[in-house]
């Protein structure tokens, strides 16, 4: 999905600003399947004003510039539905980690078991911060997706965990 398809999905829960929408991304539950900068975010937000999709309302606060709070307009929500109800696109799955891991045998196992460990790390972190987000109030939807990446964390270090020793104990071939 593109950054502006992503943005509507997000003020159809409810109205946000551009940091509120980039928190969502990063600490919201979201992280494991999407991903947008504050650089991409808020042209998109921009466009979505533009097109009318969105409404924009200026909020006053104390020693600071005035934020700026988004709503999606109900041309937006139907633009949304209509894209969601196209076919979507092949999921990718892009990881510097298994690219790397690609080209293990030319790396000193020393420093491929350092990657295998920070990488487990890593997963580990997300896991955690899914599982820290109380599945309460969240709908259907979410709670679905939010397992899901708790899966695929899961599995991710259930592979991982098992069979790193294959990738470790390759012998590295000599650089030329």
């Amino acid at each position: 999905m593109d950054v502006r398809t992503i943005c509507l999905g997000i003020l159809t829960r409810g109205d946000a600003t551009g940091y509120e929408i980039k928190k969502l991304f990063e600490e919201g539950g979201y992280e494991h399947f999407v991903e947008a900068s504050f650089g991409s975010i808020y042209p998109a937000l921009s466009r979505l004003t533009d097109e009318g999709f969105v409404s924009v309302r200026s909020e006053a606060q104390e020693k600071r510039p005035d934020r700026k709070v988004y709503s999606i307009t109900p041309v937006g929500r139907s633009a949304f539905v209509a894209t969601l109800l196209k076919p979507l696109p092949e999921d990718r799955h892009r990881s510097p980690f298994v690219f790397a891991m690609l080209f293990a045998d030319l790396l000193p196992q020393a420093h491929v078991s350092a990657m295998v460990d920070h990488y487990i790390g890593q997963v580990e972190e997300k896991l955690a911060h899914l599982n820290s987000h109380s599945d309460a109030s969240k709908s259907d939807g979410e709670r679905f997706v939010m397992d899901y990446g708790r899966t695929v964390y899961e599995a991710t270090l259930n592979f991982l965990r098992t069979h790193r020793a294959e990738i470790e104990n390759q012998p590295a071939q000599a650089a030329e």
